[in-house]
């Protein structure tokens, strides 16, 4: 099972009947098993190859995750040609322009809700013949097709050329190209990331090694399908186990999508689901809401038994070890009365979340083992296909992203490329079959990521003496002093963030500096709560110095003699605090597609407040500056 296309056909061979595919159509989901897929494949695929695709041509799919979505990705594949996956959150036409024109597409395929990207750009891509509509539309403009007219067209070709059809996917090779995922392009242009059919199934396989997928489970899957996490882990591994997927209802607007996610979980009731850290965030504020809106007996009863339950658990390796077995049955008790009702709440069959995307705090690690939905973190990247390692069932460490996935080397090297001993932090370095062919197009930044066949991943890391990969941020975000000592940010602002209600986003900053400085973007519906708990007038000069002393004092839970004081070193404490107004968002282009911070243009638009943040008044958090931030937050 070399190529995705051999991957395809022995699944349904093998699990023929079972449901692959699971969409909601006149308000109920239903289900396309593996045979009906394939027959859908074939048509879509024979309908390509009427409109004269050819081996290697690039066709790109823009549209929300659906059935359509994995019928045309395969159709593409079984032409030989090659898939673009474009991310939905794409917002400036500038963006899908720079990708369709980068990768040559002949073809884009586009849901009804991304078509209005498409076409203000379309007449400026010279390489663009066509666009499939997955939906219909009221007037088709010039050069556009529907898919289902595509597949009627297929039908016709599969019943006249069945033998170039199938010479042709039986041509495609393990090496041939099977995607080109664009990188969210935070510094310079997006670099196009080459995966082969041979990637994709090495790391479906090294994927498999850490989990065990039995063929009845089902997942929702909530992250964008073009996203190298939920494409691998969900898409082609729930493929390969016979198992099933489901699709997200898409609603007439990203937020009406976005409030189908609950209501679909509920009714799919998924036996795992795949999380990024922005989404665990979101569910663990949703889960203490409903318990506070239960009243404050409840509320002290679920929070008592959740410190009950992380002193048990431990770091998930040493749970109940020890002394700790004698909590097991009081845990066994709130298991019972408490955390099976938050289980409800997603569906009741939820064994565990598989964690990827970005580093992911310990403490959500901590509180979703802790109501008994773990979230085992993973790590990876797009030019990895992307698993590199995870926390399972069988083996786990929070705060770690787990054990190494087989039949991948890795190392830690130095900035000189020298290999680190167990313990040692440096760059994470790894090779194996699911490594990138390369960057399309950029042989200069293929040759600078990929060595001798090393990948060469730009992240900070080590290994510890059980062979457990902890990633600590990348290289390019490291706080580094005037001294020279360097630090990575990443955990102290994912600590600020979930440690305090107050803070929706934090960046820290120093270059080459005295002391590190913090941008915080202030939680403006905390605040307002906290206020009127506690009588405090907005409106005064007194009352915003209040509340951001109390911003302040947040921060300082971490420093020393605060009850978090242990959990970093406190020469990387925020000396100075600047409050912004705006969060950081992928509207205002502070946040990529992945919800990761975009250092660079976050560090550009404050220019001048990190400059001032290193004056004397600024470490004054009641500065000028602050309290009129506080005012426009506030309105």
């Amino acid at each position: 099972m070399n190529t995705l296309i051999d991957l395809f056909e022995s699944c349904v061979a093998k699990y023929s009947n079972n449901v692959f595919l699971l969409e909601k159509r006149n308000n109920k989901y239903m289900g396309t098993t593996y045979k009906e897929v394939k027959e859908l494949v074939y048509k879509f695929g024979a309908g390509l190859m009427s409109m004269g695709i050819e081996k290697g041509d690039r066709i790109a799919i823009l549209s929300e995750g659906r059935n359509d979505w994995v019928i045309s990705e395969l159709g593409i594949l079984y032409t030989g040609a090659v898939n673009i996956p474009l991310s939905v959150k794409l917002a400036e036409p500038a963006e899908i322009k720079f990708r369709l024109n980068h990768s040559g597409a002949k073809i884009a395929i586009v849901s009804k809700n991304q078509l209005k990207k498409i076409r203000p750009v379309k007449n400026d891509l010279p390489s663009l013949e066509k666009i499939i509509i997955l939906d219909s539309v009221d007037q088709p403009e010039n050069n556009e097709i529907l898919f289902s007219d595509v597949m009627a067209e297929g039908a016709k070709y599969l019943e006249l050329n069945r033998a170039q059809f199938d010479a042709r996917y039986r041509s495609v090779a393990d090496g041939d190209y099977a995607n080109i995922c664009y990188t969210s392009g935070t510094t310079a242009d997006p670099k196009g990331i080459i995966l082969t059919h041979r990637n994709y199934t090495a790391n479906i396989t090294q994927s498999l090694s850490l989990f065990n997928i039995p063929e009845w489970w089902t997942t929702l899957l909530i992250l964008p399908w073009d996203h190298a996490f939920a494409h691998t882990c969900g898409i082609y591994t729930l493929m390969s186990c016979g198992a099933s997927m489901a699709a997200i209802h898409v609603g007439e607007s990203p937020m009406e999508t976005l409030k189908n996610i609950p209501v679909n979980i509920r009714e799919i009731r998924p036996t795992f689901l795949m999380s990024v850290p922005s989404l665990a965030k979101n569910f663990k504020k949703n889960i203490e809401k409903g318990i506070r809106e239960k009243g404050p007996v409840v509320e002290k009863l679920f929070n008592f038994a959740i410190k009950l339950a992380y002193t048990y658990n431990g770091i998930g390796w040493n749970r109940g070890k020890g002394l700790k077995i004698f909590l097991k049955p009081l845990c066994k008790l709130f298991d019972k009365i408490l955390f099976t009702k938050v289980r409800e709440g997603f569906g009741g069959r939820l064994e565990f979340f598989i964690g990827g995307g970005a580093l992911l705090d310990i403490e959500l690690q901590r509180f979703f083992y802790a109501i008994g939905m773990p979230m085992y973190q993973g790590y990876g990247l797009t030019e990895a296909a992307p698993v590199i390692s995870a926390n399972n069932p069988k083996a786990h460490k929070m705060g770690s992203s787990g054990q190494i996935v087989k039949d991948l080397e890795i190392k830690i090297c130095d900035e000189d490329g020298n290999s680190l001993p167990i313990g040692e932090k440096g760059e994470i370095v790894v090779k194996g079959e699911n490594v990138m062919a390369g960057y399309w197009k950029n042989e200069e930044a293929t040759n600078d990521t990929i060595k001798n066949g090393w990948l060469f991943t730009g992240d900070l890391g080590y290994l510890d003496k059980d062979r457990f990969l902890y990633v600590l941020g990348r290289f390019k975000s490291l706080l580094i002093a005037d001294d020279g000592e360097k630090f990575s940010p990443e955990g102290i602002e994912e600590a600020m963030t979930e440690h305090s209600a107050f803070i929706d986003h934090c960046m820290l900053y120093n270059n080459q500096k005295p002391y590190t400085i913090a941008l915080i973007n202030p939680n403006k519906e905390a605040i307002k709560r906290w206020a009127q708990q506690n009588n405090i007038e907005l409106s005064t000069q007194a009352g915003k110095e209040l509340i951001l002393k109390h911003i302040e004092s947040e921060v300082n839970q971490f420093r020393t003699g605060g009850k978090l004081d242990e959990m970093f070193p406190q020469r990387w404490l925020p000396a100075a605090i600047g409050i912004l107004k705006e969060g950081f968002t992928e509207e205002n282009q502070m946040m990529n597609s992945t919800l990761k911070m975009v250092r660079g243009k976050i560090t550009y638009t404050y220019t001048g407040l990190i400059d001032y943040l290193y004056t004397p008044e600024a470490k004054n958090i009641c500065n000028q500056r602050n309290i009129k931030s506080i005012e426009e937050l506030l309105g």
